[in-house]
């Protein structure tokens, strides 16, 4: 438990964070989600539109500290190259 009231108030500020990056985080995940769920249902307009929306929302995320870049950048390149072979078919 902290003792002195710099931790105390550190303990404060990151349980706010906390809550701030789960929501973030969540948020991230519903975009991918709809990502998955358009290459899922073989639409390629409405998966080349999630994902249009779901990269910002990503690099959003790296900005705020919430994903690492690679692991950004890793999913985004695997959801393209996905979206491209709905594209393709």
């Amino acid at each position: 438990m902290a003792n002195t009231p710099q931790s105390k108030k550190r303990a404060r500020q990151i349980e706010r964070r906390t809550d701030v990056n789960k929501a973030r985080r969540s948020r991230i995940r519903t975009f991918l989600r709809k990502v998955e769920e358009a290459i899922a249902s073989g639409d390629a307009v409405a998966a080349k539109a999630a994902l249009q929306a779901a990269e910002p929302e990503l690099m959003r995320g790296v900005t705020k500290g919430v994903v690492h870049k690679n692991t950004a950048a890793r999913k985004v390149s695997r959801l393209a190259s996905r979206v491209k072979a709905v594209a393709a078919k």
